[in-house]
């Protein structure tokens, strides 16, 4: 993959999860974080705070960039993050499932590796 589609996909990444990320909670004092690791292409959706006196610190996204593909390892949104990354002109056959266990990935209609 070229170097080009491969900032185009961080860029998309990185946008659809700010997105997401600056959405504010109504219900308690939780804060969302990104973190954006293109050393390692790996992008994180965070959320960390207090819902009363229960601990909030969790991933709701984890998305890796593994040879020129957006591998999913994590996608607590309730659409899916899959189909955002569609919506941005991502190809299906670009976007992995890696939460689904790889012998249910061919019937995902996404890559399955």
């Amino acid at each position: 993959m070229d170097y080009t589609k491969l900032d185009d996909y961080r860029q998309v990444i990185e946008t659809i999860l700010s997105e997401y990320a600056s959405l504010p909670y109504s219900y308690a004092k939780i804060q969302s974080e990104v973190v954006f690791d293109r050393n390692h292409d790996r992008y994180l959706w965070m959320d960390i705070g207090w819902d009363g006196d229960r601990r909030i610190h969790g991933c709701l996204v984890h998305i890796d960039l593994i040879d020129g593909k957006i591998w999913i390892q994590r996608d607590g949104t309730e659409e899916g993050i899959a189909a955002d990354l569609e919506r941005a002109g991502i190809p299906k056959e670009h976007i992995v499932l890696g939460f689904r266990p790889p012998e249910l990935r061919p019937y995902t209609g996404y890559a399955v590796a």
